[in-house]
């Protein structure tokens, strides 16, 4: 069974994130890069289910730069088995990443899809479920733990009340939640390994996806600084407070 997982580059999550002088985006100039967390627990994820026997091929997937491909280096040198770089300069929608996954997954016959439930740079929580939908597939999303059995793929989802369990026939779409597992570091001969590892390079044209934006950007401002908070002695001054200071009550 092939698996295929979508690795996304982003801002490193220790990166303090700035807003641009004029307001068009956030800066990335001389900014580090990696793979969104989320996606590295997908990688793990397949990597572990390959490990188990469960599946036989791990397909890593990324859309954007060609600086696109460290991240994918990484990925291969975690345990994927090779991988596609969907080549575009633009900012690719979770739409548009949605059809290109699903091109891939139709042109490589794959059976599962597991990939990280939003990115930290926009925090869509989109492309997933946006991607089951096109394929038909059933999804498990926000997945805390996977176990396939019998052609099924048995997912444990976090929502809001708790826990949740379902049983999903195969070929199935999952998104994955942070406590699905904790990724592997990559050794240094696996680091080498991923070098001659199959990469190949494709555009947006060559499955015939359109990646034009729906959306235009006005205008990006950073969060307005909070003021210090205060102490008060006791319930009767909060109340003074929250009633004549914030006038919430």
């Amino acid at each position: 069974m092939k698996v295929l997982v979508a690795v996304k580059r982003v801002i490193d999550y220790n990166v303090r994130v700035r807003v641009r002088a004029d307001g068009s985006g956030v800066e990335t100039a001389n900014v580090k890069f990696s793979m969104n967390p989320f996606d590295e627990i997908a990688v793990e994820e397949a990597v572990r289910l390959k490990e188990a026997g469960a599946t036989a091929e791990i397909i890593v997937v990324s859309i954007g730069p060609a600086q696109a491909q460290e991240t994918l280096r990484s990925a291969l040198a975690m345990g994927a088995d090779r991988a596609i770089l969907i080549q575009t300069e633009d900012a690719v929608e979770p739409l548009a990443v949605a059809k290109l996954l699903t091109a891939v997954a139709r042109r490589e016959g794959v059976e599962l899809a597991i990939i990280g439930k939003q990115a930290i740079d926009d925090d869509a929580n989109q492309t997933g479920q946006m991607l089951a939908a096109l394929l038909d597939w059933p999804q498990g999303t926000f997945a805390s733990k996977l176990v396939l059995e019998d052609g099924r793929a048995v997912v444990t989802r976090e929502i809001d009340g708790g826990l949740e369990t379902v049983s999903l026939a195969l070929p199935a779409v999952i998104t994955t939640d942070l406590r699905l597992n904790a990724p592997r570091y990559a050794s240094l001969p696996n680091i080498m390994k991923a070098k001659k590892k199959p990469l190949d390079i494709l555009t947006p044209a060559d499955f015939g996806v359109d990646v034009s934006p729906r959306l235009v950007t006005l205008k990006v401002e950073a969060p307005r600084q909070r003021k210090a908070g205060v102490k008060v002695a006791d319930a009767a001054q909060l109340f003074d407070k929250l009633k004549h200071e914030a006038k919430v009550i």
